[in-house]
């Protein structure tokens, strides 16, 4: 399937997802250097620092494995990856920030388990 542009669909969406990998690889500076230099407490400086460096080691696997996917078990992989990330790592981030209990980390964490188990059988046995 193409779109208007006569790019495949799965191509598109690889993009997407990588162009989404990127993006948070940016995040995980920022919210970083905040953890770094803010004025926060112990507690929130640790929650800031573990969810950057999740958003910044799966962001970086989205914008550098993604493209080029076509295997529908990777894509679907990649996909699960993508929402652990915002949800472990959103979560975590606004536990520190706004002192909203993190109870998506779980099930982001759960989601990043899954998506690269996923990856890691189709790159074996597809």
């Amino acid at each position: 399937m193409t779109d208007a542009d006569g790019m495949d669909f799965t191509v598109r969406s690889m993009r997407i997802l990588a162009g989404i990998g990127a993006l948070a690889c940016g995040v995980a500076v920022g919210i970083g250097a905040y953890a770094m230099h803010g004025a926060l407490t112990p507690q929130n400086h640790e929650l800031l620092v573990i969810a950057a460096a999740f958003l910044f080691a799966h962001g970086l696997a989205l914008a550098s494995l993604a493209p080029g996917t076509r295997s529908r078990l990777r894509q679907a992989g990649f996909l699960a990856l993508m929402i652990g990330t915002i949800l472990f790592a959103g979560s975590l981030v606004f536990a520190a920030l706004l002192g909203i209990a993190p109870t998506l980390a779980p099930f982001g964490g759960g989601l990043l388990l899954f998506g690269w188990l996923l990856i890691g059988l189709e790159l074996l046995f597809g």
